[in-house]
């Protein structure tokens, strides 16, 4: 995209293109050849249209604030349909958790991106597909496919949310990145709306409690579940109205939490070490260890996604590789302790299930340990890191489609 824009600096029409495809990637594209560019007019213009700051926040158009009102009252009241028909919250909850947020915020960027028919009809599809699929599983609590398929169903929706990010521009590798960063930036502002929630009903209840007055259940029941259903889709306007709010808090997250996070990781490992623990049998542990290594594969996804918004120092590609290489080690004493408990006592959904993630996500890391390396010596490479991560998506979300659709039937629904 830089040679692009530097090529079509005297091509308003074609610029202004390239911006509406893709707002993000073009301001991060822009800023870093500006200092090469700076004397033509054209690009002082975009300079200052892109980096002006103000200290107004953008609400958007009175369409757009109506759709995310209404939005966010049908994801409240997909929360209380136990409470308006009578279907237990323990058959409920567990299986259409996940459709209480991410068809709206599918809808949001559906709309935003203005859809082609055929995409739109085939998201629509696969939404409605999953919602009779997951609630028509057979009605065993004690089913290790219900709930590995119950666990990546969100996995599942979320990819779905993705592909309507992207507009279905499934190749499109920089629309991925951007996919990763507005989850990133989306955790940030949420976290934000639900500790200003928290602050809103500790204050409410504490009111009404000095004139004796009980609201607590009403203010539960209805206030916090609506408030808890909207806080993501309120979070995602916001973020995609005013991005600067929080594009300098996540990458300062991401900074300091991978030291961080590397610093842990090897102590973690060390006392696994003096203390004798180990995950070969004690299936709580193992799921304890693996769950560690999906945090902080997230983590290294996301400060890669933050990296390469702009010109980094070696020290910081060199923490990343520190924490791909320790993370490459725990997820092989993971993947080891899987193999032996298969061998030991067999395949079971679960073991299947933990031995594919676990090979893929070593997978990923070894490919982006080594293109780490490789931005080490040459940062330029750093582009071959993003692309693995982006390429690696589509592959996470076909195995999530694996064990929801496929291991029920594989497993006669055990």
């Amino acid at each position: 995209m830089t040679e692009e824009i530097k090529q079509n600096l005297d091509n308003p029409r074609l610029l202004e293109k390239m911006y509406r495809e893709n707002k993000p990637a073009f301001k991060r594209e822009f800023n870093l050849i500006y200092q090469d560019i700076q004397q033509h007019q054209i690009a002082q213009v975009w300079n200052e249209r892109l980096n002006f700051e103000t200290e107004e926040i953008s609400w958007g158009t009175q369409n757009e604030l109506i759709f995310v009102i209404v939005s966010s009252l049908i994801a409240g009241l997909i929360a209380k349909i136990p409470a308006f028909t009578g279907i237990t919250e323990s058959f409920f909850y567990p299986r259409n958790l996940a459709f209480v947020v991410f068809p709206l915020l599918a809808a949001y960027f559906i709309r935003k991106q203005q859809m082609q028919p055929k995409r739109l009809i085939s998201i629509l599809a696969t939404f409605l597909i999953a919602t009779i699929y997951i609630n028509f599983l057979p009605k065993d609590s004690d089913s290790d496919t219900l709930i590995l398929a119950c666990i990546h169903l969100p996995l599942f929706l979320w990819a779905i949310l993705g592909y309507t990010f992207v507009g279905g521009r499934l190749k499109n590798v920089e629309k991925r990145l951007d996919f990763l960063r507005y989850n990133g930036d989306l955790a940030v502002m949420t976290a934000i709306i639900l500790i200003a929630g928290i602050i809103l009903t500790m204050l409410t209840l504490g009111l009404f409690l000095l004139i004796d007055v009980s609201i607590e259940e009403f203010y539960f029941e209805y206030v916090v579940v609506f408030g808890l259903a909207a806080s993501p889709i309120v979070g995602t306007y916001l973020v995609q109205q005013n991005p600067e709010l929080v594009n300098k808090v996540s990458p300062v997250i991401a900074r300091v939490f991978t030291p961080l996070v590397l610093v842990t990781l090897v102590v973690y490992l060390l006392a696994i070490v003096s203390t004798g623990e180990d995950p070969y049998n004690d299936r709580e542990f193992l799921l304890i260890f693996n769950l560690l290594l999906i945090g902080v594969m997230a983590i290294i996804l996301f400060s890669i996604a933050e990296k390469s918004k702009q010109k980094e120092s070696k020290i910081g590609t060199f923490l990343l590789l520190a924490l791909s290489v320790v993370t490459v080690i725990i997820n092989g004493i993971a993947l080891s302790a899987i193999v032996f408990r298969i061998s030991e006592w067999g395949i079971t959904p679960n073991r299947l299930a933990v031995l594919g993630g676990n090979i893929l996500i070593l997978i990923n890391l070894l490919i982006v340990t080594f293109n780490l390396f490789k931005a080490l010596k040459n940062k330029n490479e750093i582009y071959g890191v993003e692309k693995s991560i982006a390429t690696f998506l589509p592959i996470y979300s076909l195995w999530t489609v694996i064990v929801v659709f496929v291991f029920p039937i594989l497993f006669s629904f055990k």
